[in-house]
């Protein structure tokens, strides 16, 4: 389709202002640009026309299903949208007099009471934009509490081998020598490779659980007792818990911070550019190296506080705070007895998907999975060319968003797939047939799979040509 600068032409516009009525301000020079804005000129149907077309090439899960492994791709409803967009949220700003925003206090306040009945912390701050900054806020308190009681030789972090790539990333830029230890052959951690890797410079542990291959680790409880044992801390990465919110806690399992993905777990919509939400949350102990300021209720009315050690702000005001209101919305429609269905529904729909498609594909890990599960293609790379690519770019045609493609890195031609809670057996019916038409596919005409897909607006690009030579402006 073409770029609004291919579609303007010299003089067309979308709108008419009427003449200025008030006193017009005058800038000094220096202050002004020497060439006006490059801006295009266009009509307003050929913009909403524009717009229109750009909305149809974009798939997203109110178009279909979205199975992206580890992204917690679910259904938002409606209802959080909707708390979200009321005037008194909306029309607020972070510089009022704390007395005049006591709602907007009330709702981080009771959040926070909430997440922490839920993760099992102590305290929780809201300021982390999403995921990967919350990792790296919990980061922070773990090097604050290290250097706060003199162990400045605690500079090592612990990475299992299947963790997301930016823990890793979050470990190195809060000033950490990253440590990575293997899975065993179950998908877990290797318990004599971790009791290898603690010693008196290990600082903490990052750990997802569940993984990143969908499994709950068994040994979680003795795998936060060997860091312990060795004068380290526990960070959870809360980005699977959408498989256990309501029936574990990070807390009861040894970890000592937890950051959570409002955005994923808690109903507002992942991706699509943000806003996000990472909040983190931690046990008394820590609670003392939080950003500031956080919220205490005093009697009738809400305050805000510095905690005593503090690492000062990890962003601007209090976060996002809509995604905030979305997260307690959601809360308080499912309830106590609504959260752990959720993510029992989570479990039981990827359970369900995985069994209709083993046997035909191959699962990386031959047992039964959390919230998702991982495929692996590496047969069907060595017997008919045909690839994890392949598969994903023919579940376009179908109107299926591919799942997560080659990761976890540890499992070779990888398919990661997580059908979430809200899709109905219908649904995942349907994409169960789909899975193995594209299978049946690869037996009687494994080209059109290399070709695929067909009626997408773009077919298959040149991906290596892509990566390394992108043109990322236009040229006028």
């Amino acid at each position: 389709m073409k770029l609004l600068f291919e579609r303007s032409r010299k003089g067309r516009q979308c709108c008419i202002l009427p003449p200025c009525d008030v006193e017009t301000a005058a800038f000094d020079e220096s202050l002004l640009r020497k060439a006006p804005l490059h801006l295009p000129e266009i009509s307003e149907v050929d913009l909403g026309r524009h717009y229109t077309e750009l909305a149809k090439q974009t798939h997203g899960v109110n178009d279909g299903f979205y199975p992206l492994g580890s992204c917690t791709m679910k259904y938002n409803p409606r209802i959080d949208e909707e708390a979200a967009a009321l005037p008194g949220f909306t029309g607020i700003h972070p510089l009022q007099e704390p007395e005049s925003v006591q709602g907007a206090m009330e709702v981080l306040y009771e959040t926070e009471q909430l997440l922490k009945e839920i993760t099992g912390m102590d305290a929780m701050t809201f300021q982390p934009a999403a995921g990967a900054h919350g990792e790296y806020t919990g980061l922070l308190l773990i090097r604050s509490y290290h250097l706060h009681n003199g162990n400045k030789e605690r500079n090592k972090i612990i990475v299992p081998d299947s963790a997301h790539g930016t823990n890793p990333a979050s470990a190195s830029m809060a000033g950490f020598e990253v440590i990575s230890v293997k899975s065993d052959e179950n998908g877990g951690v290797d318990l004599d490779a971790l009791r290898a890797a603690v010693g008196p410079d290990t600082a903490g542990l990052m750990l997802t659980n569940p993984n990143t291959v969908g499994l709950f680790d068994p040994n979680i409880l003795k795998i936060t007792e060997i860091v312990h044992q060795a004068g380290g801390l526990c960070y959870y990465d809360g980005a699977n818990l959408n498989a256990v919110m309501g029936h574990v806690r990070p807390g009861d399992l040894g970890f000592d911070c937890v950051h959570l993905n409002l955005h994923k777990t808690f109903a507002a919509p992942h991706g699509g550019g943000g806003p996000g939400s990472g909040p983190v949350g931690c046990k008394e102990f820590l609670t003392q190296f939080m950003p500031a300021p956080l919220v205490k209720k005093e009697e009738d009315h809400f305050e805000f506080f510095v905690p005593e050690n503090s690492m000062g702000r990890v962003k601007s005001f209090y976060g996002n705070f809509l995604v905030v209101v979305k997260a307690l919305t959601y809360i308080r429609t499912l309830g106590k007895e609504g959260i752990p269905e959720a993510s029992a529904g989570a479990v039981l729909n990827a359970n369900y998907l995985m069994k209709k498609l083993s046997g035909v594909y191959d699962m990386a890990f031959d047992t039964l999975c959390m919230h998702e599960f991982v495929m692996t293609l590496q047969r069907q790379a060595h017997e008919k060319g045909v690839t994890a690519m392949d598969v994903a770019k023919r579940l376009l045609d179908f109107g299926i968003h591919p799942p997560t493609m080659y990761f976890p890195l540890i499992v070779h031609e990888a398919l990661m797939v997580e059908p979430t809670e809200t899709e109905s057996p219908e649904t995942l019916d349907e994409a169960a047939g789909i899975f193995l038409k594209i299978m049946e596919e690869a037996d009687t005409d494994p080209e059109s799979l290399h070709q695929a897909p067909h009626s997408c607006p773009i077919g298959r690009p040149d991906e290596v040509t892509a990566a390394r030579k992108p043109v990322l402006r236009y040229q006028f």
